[in-house]
This record gives C-alpha cells, structure tokens and sequence, in this order.
C-alpha cells in the first residue's frame, strides 16, 4: 500500500495534531520530510486532505486477552482517526497498513462500510455467546466522517435489534445524534458510555485534540445522555504530569454537575513511535514545559519513555503515579462518582426472526 516515501509536509499543518510523517517502522526505507533552510516557507500552515478508503473487512468483532483493557471483545469501525489527538495509543497501528503513525493516521483513514452486515452474519451464528462489545477501544467511533458514513449507527442498530449488551466511548459530541437509539438500549440495561474529557482549556484542547468537540460540548454531551436515560463515565485520559493533572478534579466536578455517575483515568502512555510524536509536539507547543512534562513521564515509568508491563502501564509507577491516584480517588468519592454500575443484562440477547436469512439453518 505504500512505496515507503513520505512527502514533506509542513510542521504545523492545520488543524492537525502531529508535527511530522515518518515513514512506517515496517517500511524497507525510512524517509521523513524535512526542512533544510532552502525552502522558503509559506507564512500560512497548509491544509492537509482527509483521503477514506473503504476497507473490505472479513470479520468486525476484535478480540483481546489483555487483563486490563476491561473488555475481551470490541468493534472499531474506523482505522485511523480525524481528531488528530497526539497523545493517541492507535497511532502505531497505521504502521501495519504501510503508512505513518503521524500525519497519516489522522489524515489518510479507513472506514468498514460492511460493519453492520458483518455484525449481523456474527451474532445469528448458533454457536453465538453473547458479551459486552466495546465499540471504540481503538480509534474514536464518532469521528467527523461519521457524520455521513453513519458506520457506528449502524452498528449500534444491529446491537439494538439484537438486544445485545455494549458500551461506547468517544470524545465527540456527535454521538448525541444517536440519542434514540441509545436511550432505548439503555432502557433495556443494555448500553453505557464513556466520554473522554481531558482539558477544560479550550487553548490546550485545541492544541492537544485538534478535531474533537470542545470541552464545553463534550459536557453537554453528558448533559443530553444522562438526561434521556444513558449512564455515563467521564474519563480523565490521558492525565499528563505537568501538563493537565491539575485539571483533574475540576473535570471531575464539571462531569458530575453535567449528570456522569463514574470516572475513570488512565496515565499518558507512549508506546512505539508516539514518544518521538509526543516529545515533538511538545517542544513545538508547549516548549516552556516540555523538559518538565518528560520528566515526570519518566519518573512514573522507571526512567523510561514507557514501560509496556501489564498493571502498571494503565497508571504508572512511584511516587508521582501514587500521588496521582491518590487524588483522583478522593475526587471521584468527593463529586459522588463512585457509583459504579452493575453487569449489562446478557439475557435479553435474541437473534431476530429472518436476520441472517439462509445462514441461520447452517450456524453460519
């Protein structure tokens, strides 16, 4: 799918999250546009295309075996995603499709137009056991494309018609679009859903998640979901040391006072090309605390960029990441965010009559 060439892009293009394109780490040449001094450069950043491709999936439902993910199966309808969040756990995986964890991943994204079809195929299956479907685990399912590719409705509808259980996290206001079908699922106990805050800040939002809904919109996402029914959790991720860990419980709060009855956090992580990513983007917006912020990354991972081991690489490690859960802890006790909610109600799965057609006499 790629020759390994990256073209030069500018360094800030706009609206964009990254400051680079690498090459992918499975390319058999590595190159990276630069800017040698020669190039006399536009005073206005350009604008890089959003390119979709349609992606010819065979299955829809992912599955994982990580102790600390929360779910073992997940839909993603998306590969790549248009907020640009620089921080993004995803970015790597752009490199198996022969394109670049920067500027690619958030410019040059893949859509499932048969998810839906391929939800239905699965659950009529007789062999079929129903469990709580993450839709989201990995790139955002209510990115602005999906405005009018609807893929993540059309999942939630076949769910719906299923009585299937899921849970749904995004930090795009967008997802009140699907407020009906939503609050009937949750009428049923069948659905729940996370809404990523991270900043109240409007400049380092902008700056952080340059295409998600601002934070403003984000609360007034939880103001219509639970308003009409839908459990929500805020999650306070990434907390970033030094950089948003002091908005903690001020998210905290304004998450509650929007009607969100959990929270959650979860510490800046930086596998894989997102520390060179990250490192960048903060030397270019935030130069006055970009030593400081690696720092503390750093005294949280072992000396580290990043430590991969499971049940520390959710929070971190030592005295900053004890401190750090120590108050989020306290703050989610003290704004009444520690509820909790009870198991989603797996009994009320049924394969409709006719879905799948044929294929239900044979179990496929």
């Amino acid at each position: 799918m790629s020759t390994g060439f990256t073209s030069q892009i500018p360094k800030a293009a706009r609206g964009r999250g990254a400051r680079s394109n690498a090459t992918g780490r499975y390319e058999a040449q590595q190159r990276e546009g630069f800017d040698d001094g020669w190039t006399i450069e536009d005073p206005e950043p350009q604008q890089l295309q959003t390119t979709l491709t349609a992606e010819k999936a065979k299955v829809i439902v992912s599955r994982n075996d990580s102790p600390d993910v929360g779910f073992s199966a997940s839909i993603n309808p998306y590969r790549g995603c248009e907020h640009g969040c620089i921080y993004c756990y995803a970015r790597p995986a752009h490199a198996y499709m022969g394109l670049s964890p920067g500027l690619d991943f958030e410019s040059r994204l893949f859509f499932k137009p048969e998810a839906a079809k391929l939800l239905e195929k699965e659950l009529s299956k007789t062999r079929y056991v129903p469990e709580l479907i993450h839709i989201g685990g990995n790139t955002d399912p209510y990115q602005p494309q999906e405005r009018k590719l609807r893929v993540t409705r059309g999942v939630i509808e076949v769910l719906l018609r299923f009585r299937h259980p899921f849970s749904v996290i995004t930090k795009s206001a967008l997802i009140v679009r699907d407020l009906d079908l939503l609050a009937q699922a949750a009428a049923q106990n069948l659905t729940r859903v996370a809404i990523s805050i991270t900043s109240l800040d409007r400049k380092l939002a902008r700056s952080m998640e340059p295409r998600a809904a601002t934070p403003e919109k984000r609360l007034d996402a939880i103001r219509r979901l639970t308003g009409a029914g839908v459990p929500v959790t805020v999650m306070f991720a990434p907390c970033i040391p030094g950089l948003n860990d002091h908005e903690m419980e001020a998210v905290l709060e304004r998450s509650a006072e929007a009607g969100a009855s959990g929270a959650g956090y979860v510490a800046l992580r930086l596998p894989m090309e997102i520390k060179d990513l990250f490192r960048e983007w903060l030397e270019t917006d935030h130069p006055d605390r970009a030593r400081r912020v690696m720092s503390l990354v750093r005294q949280m991972r072992g000396g580290k960029d990043y430590d991969a081991q499971w049940g520390s690489r959710m929070k971190g490690e030592g005295p900053i990441a004890a401190l750090m859960a120590t108050r989020f802890a306290a703050a989610k006790k003290r704004y009444g965010l520690d509820q909790g909610w009870g198991s989603l109600d797996m009994a009320r799965f049924r394969v409709p009559p006719h879905a799948g057609g044929q294929l239900d006499l044979f179990g496929e």
